[in-house]
């Protein structure tokens, strides 16, 4: 290709890439156009997590051996320009003189190849920051020039670009969002919650003022219910603004089961060192899965396990409660089981539950970190 049509493309993609705001979309598209205009046959780009994990998550025009069975060759196994990322040795575009994923899928006889033996590699980078790898190939192509490579750097260099702003953006939105809770937190302690407790004293202040007996009743009955309304309030402010976190998530856990009126038992096996968005959700998970326990168990005693591996950890919360029928044809019998699941599977992780009447319930949630 010559230098006006590589402009032309760097162009179109970067306007696309200017565009889009979610992550997925805007790789798959970039990709696409890419291809389309070059030379290049067939490209998949891997993310590579903080742990070294490579995730295959957009690819375009690959040749039925590399796309057999939802991509099975691309996505297992080890080969050499993930592991020269993984090193910090991949510093541009380069060839790769073998691909162990591209062999491996020619000699299971899966599919037809179309041509495609081995690919050209470059790093998704911005500044010193790397998030993953781009893969492009050719038919009957060993090797590209060194004016293939430079622009191959050159999308690469657009596509890390694009990355960087992506993530950027999700962090401000993550700030604002929790900006947003905390106001709300606010907005509910200072007007609702305050009320609350108003009313409380308003009714205890009845009790003591009439010898009426069903007065009294009533206002015995009103300060009841309006504490369990108080107490309610004080765990969803709590909730949007979870004090304590900070602390750790073991101590936050014990100050919201504190709350609830629940004694809570805690057992840890590992170290916990989880990223942020990890450590979020497990504290949003148990904090459902005590909810569930003060409103439906009929118990106040929990017990709480956590279970840290190299690549996994696992929050088991039990009670020996009342318990509930687990009916597989069936929906989850609440909606907090099932945002349990749903922040779980999010995360790439599962939430199931084993529950017996009269025997009680265990959550067993387990999330990769």
């Amino acid at each position: 290709m010559n230098n006006d049509s590589n402009i032309t493309i760097l162009k179109e993609i970067a306007e696309l890439l200017n565009e889009e705001t979610e992550m997925l979309p805007m790789l798959k598209e970039a990709l696409g156009k890419f291809l389309s205009g070059t030379k290049f046959d067939t490209g998949w780009i891997f993310l590579v997590n903080h742990k070294g994990k490579a995730e295959l998550i957009a690819h375009e025009n690959l040749p039925d051996a590399l796309s057999y069975n939802g991509c099975e060759y691309l996505q297992s196994g080890g080969c050499w320009c993930v592991s020269k990322f993984r090193k910090d040795e991949l510093k541009r575009a380069s060839n790769i003189i073998e691909c162990q994923r591209i062999e491996a899928a020619i000699e299971a006889e899966t599919g037809d190849p179309q041509g495609i033996t081995h690919h050209a590699t470059v790093p998704l980078q911005s500044g010193q920051e790397k998030f993953g790898i781009l893969n492009v190939a050719s038919k009957d192509t060993v090797s590209f020039t060194e004016a293939d490579l430079d622009l191959l750097e050159s999308v690469a260099f657009q596509l890390g670009s694009a990355i960087k702003r992506i993530l950027l953006v999700n962090e401000q939105q993550k700030i604002a969002l929790v900006q947003e809770r905390n106001r709300l937190a606010r907005d509910l302690h200072d007007s609702v919650n305050q009320l609350l407790f108003s009313v409380t004293l308003t009714a205890r202040a009845g009790v003591e003022m009439t010898d009426d007996t069903d007065i009294k009743g009533t206002f015995k009955e009103i300060q009841n219910l309006t504490q369990e309304a108080l107490n309610e309030m004080r765990a969803l402010i709590w909730q949007l603004r979870p004090h304590g976190l900070e602390s750790g998530i073991l101590e936050a856990i014990k100050v919201y089961a504190e709350m609830l009126g629940l004694n809570i038992q805690v057992n840890v096996n590992g170290v916990l060192q989880f990223p942020s968005r990890v450590e979020e959700a497990l504290f949003r998970m148990a904090q459902e899965a005590l909810n569930n326990v003060r409103r439906h168990a009929g118990v106040t005693d929990v017990q709480l396990f956590v279970t840290v591996t190299q690549t996994d950890v696992l929050l088991v919360v039990k009670d020996e409660g009342r318990g509930f029928v687990v009916d597989s044809h069936k929906g989850l019998p609440s909606i907090g089981l099932q945002s349990i699941r749903d922040r779980a599977e999010s995360l790439g992780g599962t939430a199931d539950w084993v529950s017996e009447i009269g025997k009680g319930t265990e959550l067993l949630i387990r999330l990769p970190y």
